[in-house]
């Protein structure tokens, strides 16, 4: 009886530990990741990286720079990542080895939306115009850990000022 006691508890917590983490993400966010979850294996526009995150933004009516600063520059080393965030990749060389394989990837001027986080500095990202997905909006992992070279920017989405 008192293991059961235990498993409802351990449940009861994991389940408002998850709707007290869903509650902190932004608003904007979470309409960002509503609509790329509505697109995901579609092509969005022209199917151009940028094209994902330049729709979501409209859509939400955020405010950036119609370039590659989609809000407010956070730091992932020290602020919360949320699902919704927006990542540009400047010239990455990322760099790993699982096995006795070693991966080598590159991107140069990339967009992507994060889609889910799995850890620190471990992530789920939506994006277009890659290898995998091509022209049409997939979900791939990202481990920042890995990355050798170049820069990555993560922006917090900010509604337009007035």
């Amino acid at each position: 009886m008192k293991s059961i006691k235990i498993f409802f508890v351990l449940i009861i917590s994991i389940f408002l530990f998850s709707k007290a983490d869903a509650q902190t993400i932004p608003e904007l966010n979470i309409e960002i990741l509503k609509y790329v979850k509505s697109v995901e294996g579609k092509k969005v526009d022209r199917g151009e990286c940028w094209d994902l995150a330049n729709q979501a933004l409209l859509l939400v009516n955020a405010d950036w720079d119609k370039a590659f600063v989609y809000g407010d520059k956070i730091d992932p080393k020290k602020d919360k990542i949320f699902p919704g965030d927006l990542i540009q990749f400047d010239n990455i060389k990322i760099k790993y080895t699982e096995g006795n394989t070693t991966y080598t990837e590159t991107m140069g001027q990339h967009t992507a939306i994060v889609y889910k986080v799995l850890g620190d500095g471990i992530f789920e990202i939506a994006h277009q115009n890659n290898g995998f997905s091509g022209r049409k909006v997939g979900v791939s992992k990202l481990n920042i850990n890995y990355i050798i070279k170049g820069k990555i920017y993560f922006y917090r989405p900010t509604l337009k000022r007035k």
